[in-house]
């Protein structure tokens, strides 16, 4: 119901000479953002509902090393999946591109940055937070890892809405679950996610901080962004590999071997403060 309004209201505003570089985004683009900010208006009523007014409310406290969390993060996300670019070209999967889209870099580094920030504070902050307080800490990690999975599938194709009315942002909806026609795409792409999810919530439990999450997120969208931008598929590889290294049989491997560096790390780490 936003996406409407907010994508007239953009136009106007570019007709009028205001803001005009808004004319050039479709609207799909204002459907997603649409979503956005109607996560962020309902977050108000909906912690207010739970009682929350701390942190603490959350299962979240202040962490000195956050610094340290970050950076060990956005490390044990980023070797393996270097080791697995390493051997996809190896094995001729995946060949190296002629030329490095450099715009396309420096938007993938600003993803890499802000959306761990959003993505994070939101399932592991506030949805994970909220299903702890139930005291069933796997079941709560199993369904906000359903939920952070389920919500990427929520993407609509460019241009399917050329005449905006106001039901577009229902027709974007029903457009969004297009992409799930292959069977074979949708369990690798599914089962990947669900396992990074649950690898984000269980380090967010594990350190009672979001820190850890934030760095491994990061580090996900870094690793393989860089990667896409760098090699090709050469060869179809699912249901081993997909179009990226977030999706198949391999990445799935490679996110487990993330989850027990991250396991091995945090127990020593924790350890080495007693």
């Amino acid at each position: 119901m936003l996406a409407p309004i907010l994508f007239w209201s953009a136009q106007s505003l570019a007709a009028h000479g205001v803001f005009s570089f808004l004319a050039k985004y479709d609207f799909e683009t204002f459907f997603h953002r649409a979503l956005l900010v109607a996560a962020v208006l309902l977050l108000w009523p909906l912690l207010r509902i739970s009682h929350v007014r701390y942190l603490a409310d959350l299962d979240i406290a202040p962490n000195s090393r956050w610094a340290r969390d970050l950076c060990a993060g956005a490390v044990v996300s980023v070797v393996p999946l270097l080791f697995c670019a390493i051997l996809l070209i190896s094995l001729h999967v995946y060949a190296f591109r002629h030329s490095f889209a450099w715009p396309r870099f420096g938007k993938m580094l600003l993803a890499s940055i802000a959306v761990p920030f959003i993505e994070e504070a939101f399932f592991r902050g506030i949805v994970l937070g909220l299903l702890l307080r139930t005291g069933r800490k796997y079941m709560a990690i199993f369904a906000v890892s359903v939920i952070f999975a389920a919500v990427h599938f929520l993407k609509a194709p460019e241009r399917t809405s050329e005449i905006v009315t106001w039901t577009s942002g229902f027709s974007s909806i029903g457009h969004a679950f297009n992409g799930i026609a292959d069977p074979m795409m949708l369990a690798s792409a599914f089962a990947t996610l669900f396992v990074i999810g649950w690898i984000l919530a269980d380090a967010r439990v594990l350190t009672h901080s979001l820190w850890l999450s934030i760095g491994l997120h990061a580090g996900w969208i870094f690793g393989s962004g860089t990667f896409s931008l760098l090699a090709r598929q050469r060869t179809p590889g699912l249901p081993w590999v997909g179009k990226n290294l977030l999706v198949g049989i391999i990445p799935l491997g490679v996110a487990a071997l993330t989850w027990v560096i991250m396991r091995i790390w945090t127990k020593y780490d924790r350890a080495s403060q007693v």
